[in-house]
């Protein structure tokens, strides 16, 4: 009998499958090859849809879920991708986090939460939960100004893009708010 794998973190590598959910083309297709070199069997998916049929048809011992999907939210794809495989290892990503979503995602069932753009390493350490998983400050952080844009489109897509109902949460001017709303987003 042959051994399908060397014990790598603790898990065998034929077992290091893989389910990557990011509408991130360009960003999923670079993690999915930087994971593949570290010797995880990667399965990419662009939508919910597509991530709970690949879960499905081959239920990953790890993923990587993004927040946000064009079809919807990675939080509907979490407890999805545990009904099919209930000791996978799932780290959600998101370039518009915040402490409320953190807290659902792990209830859900995610063990980690990390910002994008994570790379290889921060994903990989969470994955195989190694003890050197906190990653160093960023180089450069996002600015003040591109916090704050970050979480006044959050608001405004939570909303349903309705200005009026997002300034009413935010506690601003509707025409303050269309202003802000009408330019670019700030250099992160």
């Amino acid at each position: 009998m042959t051994d399908t794998g060397a014990n790598v973190g603790g898990v065998n590598a034929g077992e290091k499958t893989l389910l990557i959910v990011d509408d991130d083309a360009p960003y999923r297709q670079r993690l999915a090859q930087a994971m593949e070199k570290r010797g995880f069997k990667v399965t990419q998916a662009e939508s919910c849809e597509a991530a709970i049929a690949a879960a499905r048809a081959e239920p990953p011992r790890y993923a990587v879920v993004d927040l946000r999907l064009t079809d919807g939210s990675g939080l509907d794809v979490v407890p999805q991708i545990r009904r099919a495989r209930e000791d996978c290892r799932i780290v959600m990503l998101t370039g518009y986090g915040n402490i409320a979503t953190a807290v659902v995602a792990i209830k859900a069932g995610a063990i980690d939460y990390l910002p994008k753009p994570a790379d290889a390493d921060q994903v990989e350490a969470a994955l195989l939960d190694r003890k050197d998983a906190l990653p160093p400050p960023p180089e450069q952080p996002m600015t003040a100004d591109r916090v704050r844009w970050e979480h006044i489109q959050r608001v405004y897509e939570q909303c349903d893009r309705n200005v009026s109902e997002t300034a009413r949460r935010l506690r601003m001017h509707r025409r303050t708010l269309q202003r802000i709303l009408a330019k670019y987003a700030p250099k992160a």
